[in-house]
């Protein structure tokens, strides 16, 4: 049962009843005439130690990705076994056979989804250091090989960690086409997040989509996470996601994550909900949202690139901005090469990846461990 207002229901029964179905998810309903913020009340402030509690989490997510490393590790099996040839051909390199072995890498990482573009800038470059005498061994090309991986990642990619500023509570808006695994990211990032200590606020936004508030809901629940959905039928998203907003500040929340509705780039109506909903959060809590973070399907490889350069060049979705990427379901998919492809291409971080089917298998995205993982 979802609680919800009667007519003589005081806002604040409306935010603090728990449902009496669930003893570790508290499900608030969003009506359409809830009372506005009375006139004069304070604005939001913040504090040096809000600005410190989020460098914290930043901090120890970063520190959780160092440590999660065999996590990665495992994730990316099925990329490092297609790239096993690499350390085949390396091992008995010699200079008269570089055109042979470079063409056979090459081909390599094409099979794993890096890409044309960065698959020919990287070879070219090794061979013209092999043939300037710059790298004389197996070892030194691999290492070179991998160097290279990690500066198209570290230049491109800045700012891989969660950009959360420094009022509460921090916004992060997850969006994507539908099928991608946007809700359950969602989840699992709630669970992240809360195990590092902060309190987290879950917002169903995707009002177009039946069974999402419901999916949302498991995971609050499976989480101990508090929830606010709307009324059903009658609430838009960026109203939901507004008195989300609202709720979090008034309830010191830490951080409040909004699902949205699954949408194509050329569903105009869908988008033109989003720029909505970007501006609903915006008049709460002014810089919010903190970070809007992309979903992309990683078993379709490099097929995810039109999507998301349209996603991306879309006059309207960079009104609405794209901060970072989240790449799922990685660890079914020998196509891991696609994680530089579209950082590469698109020049936005890479936050997040999924690996498993584990609610502690969403990795903040490491680039080191990632091509250590790759490149065995």
């Amino acid at each position: 049962m979802v609680v919800g207002p009667t007519h003589h229901q005081p806002l604040s029964s409306l935010f603090f009843s728990p449902p009496p179905h669930s003893k570790s998810a508290a499900i608030i309903t969003v009506p359409l005439d809830l009372p506005r913020t009375r006139p004069g009340h304070s604005r939001f402030r913040c504090s040096a130690g809000q600005t410190g509690f989020f460098s914290k989490l930043g901090r120890l997510i970063k520190e959780k990705a160092k440590s999660d490393v065999d996590k990665l590790f495992s994730g990316f099996s099925k990329t490092r076994d297609n790239l096993a040839v690499v350390d085949e051909l390396l091992l008995y390199w010699n200079l008269s056979e570089t055109d042979r072995v470079l063409d056979e890498l090459e081909e390599a990482l094409l099979v794993a989804d890096f890409g044309p573009k960065i698959t020919i800038k990287i070879v070219e470059c090794l061979r013209e250091d092999i043939y300037a005498g710059k790298l004389k061994s197996g070892s030194e090309i691999k290492d070179a090989l991998k160097r290279s991986v990690l500066e198209l990642l570290t230049t491109k990619g800045t700012k891989m960690e969660l950009q959360l500023g420094f009022r509460k509570p921090a916004v992060i808006m997850i969006v994507g086409v539908n099928g991608g695994g946007k809700t359950t990211s969602l989840g699992k990032l709630a669970h992240r997040l809360k195990k590092e200590g902060a309190k987290i606020l879950m917002a169903a936004g995707d009002t177009f989509r039946a069974a999402a508030s419901d999916q949302l809901e498991i995971w609050a629940e499976r989480t101990g996470c508090e929830i606010v959905v709307a009324e059903k039928g009658k609430a838009k998203a960026s109203s939901v996601l507004s008195k989300a907003v609202k709720r979090g500040k008034q309830g010191g929340f830490d951080v409040v994550l909004c699902d949205t509705s699954g949408r194509l780039h050329t569903n105009y109506s869908l988008m033109e909900e989003l720029i909505a909903c970007k501006n609903a959060v915006g008049k709460v809590v002014a810089g919010a949202p903190n970070e809007i973070l992309l979903v992309l399907d990683g078993t379709t490889g490099l097929n995810m690139l039109p999507q998301a350069r349209e996603f991306n060049e879309n006059l309207q979705w960079q009104v609405v901005g794209i901060t970072g990427l989240i790449l799922t379901k990685l660890d079914g998919s020998a196509r891991g090469g696609c994680v530089v492809s579209v950082v590469d291409e698109l020049g936005i971080p890479v936050k997040f990846v999924g690996v498993g089917e584990g609610v502690e298998d969403l990795q903040p995205f490491d680039a080191e461990a990632f091509v250590s993982a790759v490149f065995s």
